[in-house]
């Protein structure tokens, strides 16, 4: 498989959306259109369980639109599907045929187990989190999953959500202080009935509309250096200040808050008591956000059925890394050489006592040099600048914000007046020494890229001597290597700071 597009329509309690996706077995994953309509049709279900017929119009209003669209696009594949508010109507059989005979649309209807499973296999090939509690909360149900090392442990379903709560609690507009009371101790019950929950002490990855309206909420707040709220993270004390924040607003104020979308100001109460209660039963520190849910699993998994090797939940990272390159029209046989040769000096530097060499840096630099200098593709003078943007305010799948900023700074390096401008911004998010690591790492990536400057693969192995007065770097070579020289020599300085000595570089040309 190539190229290979399609589209879903995901029929939710509260929204009903069509994305549109394009995948190449080259660039990845890629959303081309969202699309969504606020229908509620959670609210037209009637004390009875059934949907009215004025919900049922609506949707299949929506539909029609949505056929539209999709007919515009040429999309040749589209897979819609239904979740809580036609699964729980008693009518849903109904609706779906209506939905076939007056707009085309096979709508497939997900079980409970399904609809949770989907959102946890986004999560999981999309992320670095080994192990979480994920929560996805629709408009008329709630889906939990515990999974542990990337592996699903246990689900479960349970029937309220966001509007069903708004309609059992609150008597106004927004949540008052008893109402707000009512709904947390509701959830708490729920939750404290799943006996895998309790006291987890994981994380809580909210997915869903309504937690990335806290995620970007939170963003504005604090005037938040980065974009997109994928793998953001906040601590269980910020959750709850946002909490007391937002579920003590009027509702005006609520629809006009930056961040927040202001058709889900009604029900972003009810969902924070939800969220506070799962932490506080599981013992969650941190409550992370994730943008792919039940979608992107149900597309994750079509590809992986054509193409088994398409991603990998256990190196969620280097999967985008080589989509990322390809993109930027990165060499894969050049990025893997000049790993190898940062490596090699990485360890050569350790040998000498010039830096302490552990795995943990080792795949922090292994990471960068995947990815190092991919800014030349848009200029090749402003390849460090472009290079830190890119890398920091784009969204990269198996790696949380604060270890996104670490790739640009390392992926970046060109000297130390960069790295000190563009780490500016995040000084409390690293301790000194780490910045300094940092650096030393970024300098290693800069001279070892130097060291392949025609990108030839000439350099075939470095070895250190440290002479007291000055370091020797032997650089052994396979033919001649005159560009190499000229750019490792110009780049010596970045290495004589961290071995703290003058380093005399000499090149050896080896026969065979």
């Amino acid at each position: 498989m190539t190229t290979y597009q399609t589209a879903i329509i995901d029929i939710g309690s509260n929204t009903v959306r069509l994305v549109i996706y394009q995948y190449s077995a080259k660039t990845g994953l890629k959303e081309i259109e969202n699309i969504k309509a606020v229908a509620r049709l959670r609210s037209f279900l009637n004390e009875e369980g059934w949907l009215a017929q004025k919900g049922i119009d609506l949707l299949q209003s929506i539909l029609t639109s949505f056929k539209v669209i999709l007919e515009d696009y040429e999309v040749v594949h589209t897979r819609a599907i239904a979740t809580a508010s036609v699964r729980q109507a008693k009518n849903g059989a109904q609706i779906i045929q209506q939905m076939k005979d007056h707009v085309g649309f096979d709508i497939e209807l997900l079980s409970e187990e399904q609809e949770a499973f989907y959102g946890y296999y986004a999560v999981v090939h999309t992320t670095s989190t080994p192990s979480g509690v994920t929560i996805d909360m629709g408009g008329g149900s709630t889906e939990l999953t515990y999974f542990d090392e990337k592996e699903l442990v246990d689900s479960i379903s349970l029937p309220f959500g966001s509007v069903s709560l708004k309609q059992q609690f609150v008597s106004g507009d927004v949540l008052t202080s008893s109402e707000r009371r009512a709904v947390y101790e509701f959830a708490k019950e729920q939750f404290e009935r799943v006996p895998w929950l309790k006291g987890l002490n994981l994380p809580v990855i909210g997915i869903g509309g309504s937690a990335r309206n806290m995620a970007t909420y939170d963003q504005h707040r604090q005037d938040y250096p980065l974009s997109g709220v994928h793998q953001y993270r906040i601590t269980r004390e910020d959750f709850v200040a946002i909490a007391e924040k937002l579920t003590t607003m009027q509702l005006e104020q609520l629809q006009k808050l930056d961040g927040l979308s202001s058709d889900r100001a009604d029900i972003i109460g009810p969902v924070i008591e939800v969220f506070h209660a799962l932490m506080d039963v599981v013992g969650a520190q941190k409550f992370q956000f994730s943008r792919k849910g039940l979608r992107e699993g149900l597309v994750i998994q079509m590809i992986l059925k054509r193409d088994p090797h398409a991603f990998d939940r256990y190196d969620v990272f280097s999967t985008t890394a080589k989509f990322l390159c390809t993109e930027f029209n990165k060499d894969h046989s050049q990025i893997a050489h000049h790993d190898y040769l940062a490596s090699m000096l990485y360890a050569q530097l350790g040998s000498i006592g010039a830096v302490s060499w552990n795995a943990t840096n080792l795949r922090y630099l292994q990471q960068a040099a995947k990815v190092y200098f991919l800014g030349e593709y848009i200029d090749k003078d402003a390849a460090s600048q472009h290079t830190f943007y890119i890398l920091s305010n784009r969204a990269i799948d198996g790696l949380n914000h604060k270890e996104r900023v670490r790739l640009a700074l390392l992926a970046s390096y060109k000297n130390k007046d960069n790295f000190k401008r563009y780490s500016e911004p995040f000084q409390h998010w690293y301790g000194d020494q780490e910045l300094k690591m940092f650096q030393e790492l970024g300098a290693i990536l800069k001279f070892a890229y130097a060291l392949d400057a025609t990108q030839r693969n000439v350099v075939r192995k470095i070895r250190l001597f440290d002479r007291e007065d000055t370091v020797e770097v032997h650089i052994y070579t396979s033919r001649n290597s005159l560009a190499e020289q000229y750019r490792t020599n110009r780049q010596a300085k970045h290495i004589e700071r961290i071995v703290k000595k003058p380093i005399v570089l000499k090149f050896i040309e080896e026969e065979g």
